[in-house]
Order: structure tokens, then sequence, then C-alpha cells
């Protein structure tokens, strides 16, 4: 069955169906260089199992926030291979930072709301 899995090959219609994007979403990925999808022998674009897992990842890097540009970045240092793993970690820690800040943002902004519930909660039970 892995293999079965493997050896699918998706037109790019029914790979954007699959993926829940646009043809033309999926267009513009190539052209900004986040997939590359083979050719057949008619020029068309063709998708595999691979493409949808990595899709699947740019799309959850996106969800974390991580910019285009340094997206861009990943999937060009991917394409070219293992040795670029240790620039790879870098972006991923580069963006794990980013949200460990954020995630201390919302932490103090859910104290101050907290705080300012408190008082008035406490000003309704005086009344």
């Amino acid at each position: 069955m892995a293999n079965q899995q493997t050896s699918q090959r998706y037109s790019i219609s029914h790979f954007a169906q699959l993926v829940g994007l646009s043809i033309d979403t999926l267009r513009y990925y190539e052209k900004e260089g986040l997939i590359t999808p083979a050719r057949n022998q008619q020029n068309q674009r063709v998708y595999t199992e691979k493409d949808r897992n990595w899709l699947a990842f740019i799309l959850r890097l996106k969800q974390t926030g991580m910019p285009i540009n340094e997206i861009k970045i990943y999937a060009k240092l991917r394409y070219q291979g293992d040795e670029t793993v240790h620039e790879r970690l870098e972006l991923l820690y580069h963006q794990q930072e980013a949200l460990e800040k954020q995630r201390q943002e919302i932490d103090d902004h859910l104290l101050f709301l907290a705080e300012k519930i408190k008082i008035y909660k406490k000003m309704i039970d005086m009344e």
C-alpha cells in the first residue's frame, strides 16, 4: 500500500482539490520556488504524495507566522539537499523564538485583561 501512495500522481486540478488550494495558488507557489512538481511528457505538472506532504509543511510554516520570504529560503535550501540541514534548522529556531516572544506578549495581554476584569468584578460586588 505504501508503494501505491508514493506512486500516486495527480493533475494540477485534482491536486488543488486535494490540498484545498486554487490552481492559481499552486502556480504562484511554483513560480516563487516553494514547490517544484514534476512534468509529464506533455509538460503538464504532475504532483505526488511527496508534494502533498511538502505542501502541508509549507502551509504549517505559514500558520506559524513564518514570513513568505523565509519560507522561500527554506524551500530553496530543501531542494539543495541534506547539506543544508543546518541552515534550515536555523530558520526553524528563528521562527520558534518569534513564536515564544508572541506567546509571552499574549500572556502579558491576558494578565492585563485579567487584572482589569478583577477590578470591574470588585466594583460590581460593591454595588
